[in-house]
């Protein structure tokens, strides 16, 4: 037993000896006024799509689903309530002649003027509410011939304990709208709202809905608060939205047609969100798009958040992992006709038809588009020509106006081949690259664009994220591997910036309860949310991107894998800072010493650590900050900086620039 134990002892040592072990000093050079490349504003940006419930459930405050009767069944999320001996009857009403574009409304009959009678919403998993948080109900109503329905909302927790209530008395035989508030007075994760009606008789109810007053910007039917903060304190460049394959549509029928979500919310078409049974692992049946979340709103949100708005629009073909439909080249004009008038709605004067309906629409001034998107995640023979269509049109009209265009799903292969080759050819502006891939490949492609050609077109990494087990697996997790190795590669991206001009994880939200895909950027509750480990890799890029790449380099060349460090450096014309990042994808700590030629120095700087032991550790609601960024001073001596780095870290170096 006693040899046992000491062979425990030994191994143990040689475990910490092990862990202690650090590589040879080794020397950067890093010339300080030799620019390389400026870094574009846009360089590290947000990608929004619906799925994973990003939006009705998510960014999107509504706390009632299936607000106005639209999902199929049409009572999916509502049950039927009785309270005191209250008898009646709910029966959903067709109107799609009258109005197709919001088909159905409840005719709500009492039959007993003892009790109460009505219908509980479940929300979306559950409805979060926090308590003293106060809460607008509104529903459209109108009372029958003879009746005098007057009707109290409350909310309740699992077991029926009333959080909060109100009391409404429709008295119009009209539809109108209904307004009230109330406060919740506990923090519970999955209420639900119950909705009664009381005195015999009959009315009818439509959009019945429920938001927190405290929205982001407190905004009135606006997008929850927490989320929104969490992409604002990115300071991404861009936002891109609204996809992402929900663009395309399964079919073109359910493509996504902006003209459809603006304006009067009871106006917007609901429409079956796309994600809704896509992975046998994750059917999602009551998974819909209310369109509240529509491209006014996206608009505004770049706005808020300061980055420029990139919309993708249909070109023409659906979904080509699913049903693939074209439309013939000769009707693809009401196509092209929408990519005009976003222009026009996001540009245009208030003396044009889509500006001044912008205008109506609360914002007179014009929202600066300068980019959108042909097409989402195409490929093939049938992209091409329809590609050209719309770019003739939308360069004729609009010349300033950067366009997107894509190079399919994957990095690599014949797909890939024929559209970079084609695309190359007609000197299109930017190319949009995705890559789901393991982690390792984002290690050994960190030199991806040193050799593209600096006079093509721009790069724009539209999609991408280490996957731990692989592509769209349930089991992928949003570990410290993937991170790091995504912020490997960025530095490669970084590096390129005259090439690279845009990039962007994908996706950026999902509900612990409700996600189809992983991994995923943001993970939220009902109540709570959480940046992963890659969302804070994101994050460090995005907030000391700089303004003019300059050259990092380990034996005269760039540091893109050596001894397992990547590396890359700018400086930024507005802080007067030199920044490095520095990763160390390896498991021994890293001697590091950099020297900065050209420029002087100030002595102390700030290190910015993002680091775990554990490659497999993840962040989560309990322990959001698991993994997240520790700052602190460091002194240097001269010009030169010496660092010891821990393994399996990335850091962010930031020292002042002398005059």
């Amino acid at each position: 037993m006693k040899k046992y134990l000491l062979a425990i002892c030994t191994v143990g040592a040689c475990l910490s000896a092990m862990a202690q072990q650090k590589s040879p000093v080794k020397t950067y050079i890093i010339k300080a006024d030799s620019i390389k490349a400026h870094v574009q504003p846009t360089m590290y940006g947000i990608f929004f799509e619906d799925i994973n419930m990003a939006a009705d459930g998510g960014l999107y405050a509504e706390l009632v689903k299936n607000r106005s009767f639209e999902f199929f069944p049409s009572l999916m999320g509502w049950t039927e309530i009785k309270k005191g001996g209250g008898e009646g009857s709910v029966e959903v009403i067709d109107r799609s002649k009258e109005r197709p574009e919001n088909s159905h409304f409840v005719t709500l009959s009492v039959k007993s003027n003892s009790g109460s009678y009505g219908l509980a919403n479940e929300g979306f998993r559950g409805i979060g509410v926090e308590k003293d948080e106060t809460y607008n109900f509104s529903v459209i109503a109108r009372q029958h011939a003879e009746s005098k329905i007057e009707l109290y909302v409350e909310l309740v927790d699992a077991n029926g304990t009333i959080l909060g209530q109100a009391d409404l008395k429709p008295i119009s035989k009209d539809w109108e709208k209904y307004n009230v508030q109330f406060k919740s007075n506990a923090t519970v994760q999955k209420a639900h709202l119950n909705v009664y009606a009381k005195n015999v008789g009959a009315i009818d109810l439509d959009m019945i809905s429920l938001f927190p007053e405290h929205t982001w910007k407190n905004r009135p039917g606006g997008l929850r608060a927490d989320l929104v903060q969490k992409l604002a304190d990115m300071k991404p460049g861009f936002l891109r939205f609204p996809g992402g394959c929900i663009v395309e549509g399964r079919d073109l029928g359910t493509r996504y047609q902006w003209k459809k979500t603006i304006g009067n919310i009871d106006k917007r078409e609901n429409l079956i969100n796309r994600w809704n049974t896509e992975f046998k692992h994750r059917p999602t049946p009551d998974y819909y798009q209310s369109f509240g979340l529509g491209f006014m709103e996206y608009f505004q949100l770049a706005e808020d958040i300061g980055a420029e708005p990139l919309p993708i629009l249909n070109c023409g073909m659906a979904c080509q992992f699913n049903t693939g439909q074209v439309v013939p080249l000769d009707q693809l004009d009401p196509y092209v006709q929408d990519a005009l008038d976003l222009i026009e709605f996001a540009n245009g004067g208030t003396d044009t038809k889509w500006g001044n309906l912008r205008a109506q629409l609360g914002h007179p001034a014009p929202f600066n588009l300068k980019m959108m998107g042909i097409g989402n995640e195409q490929w093939g023979d049938n992209y091409i020509p329809r590609w050209k269509i719309f770019v003739k049109a939308i360069k004729d009209k609009y010349p300033y106006m950067k366009l997107v265009s894509s190079l399919g799903p994957d990095p690599d292969g014949e797909k890939f081949n024929f559209l970079n080759n084609t695309f190359r050819g007609l000197n299109t502006d930017i190319l949009d690259e995705h890559y789901y891939r393991s982690p390792q490949w984002f290690l050994d492609n960190s030199k991806r664009y040193d050799n593209y050609d600096r006079k093509g077109p721009k790069i724009f990494a539209g999609e991408y994220a280490a996957q731990s087990v692989g592509i769209a697996s349930p089991d992928n997790k949003n570990n410290w591997q993937c991170a790091l190795s995504e912020a490997a590669f960025m530095t490669g991206l970084e590096r390129n910036a005259d090439v690279v001009s845009m990039a962007s994880y994908a996706p950026l939200f999902a509900h612990v309860d409700g996600w189809q895909w992983t991994p995923d950027e943001i993970w939220f509750d009902n109540l709570r949310s959480y940046g992963t480990p890659n969302y804070y890799v994101q994050e460090l890029y995005s907030l000391y991107k700089g303004t003019d790449v300059v050259p990092l380099k380990l034996n005269n060349q760039a540091v893109s894998g050596q001894n397992g460090v990547y590396a890359s450096a700018v400086t930024d014309s507005k802080t007067h800072e030199l920044i490095i990042k520095f990763i160390n994808s390896g498991k021994i700590v890293q001697s590091a010493g950099f020297v900065i030629k050209g420029r002087k120095i100030k002595s102390t700087a700030t290190l910015i650590t993002l680091h775990s032991d554990d490659l497999a550790a993840v962040n989560s609601l309990d322990k959001p900050t698991s993994i997240s960024p520790t700052q602190r001073t460091i002194q240097l001596s001269g010009n030169k900086i010496n660092l010891t780095v821990k393994p399996y870290s990335m850091n962010v170096i930031r020292v002042k620039l002398s005059n």
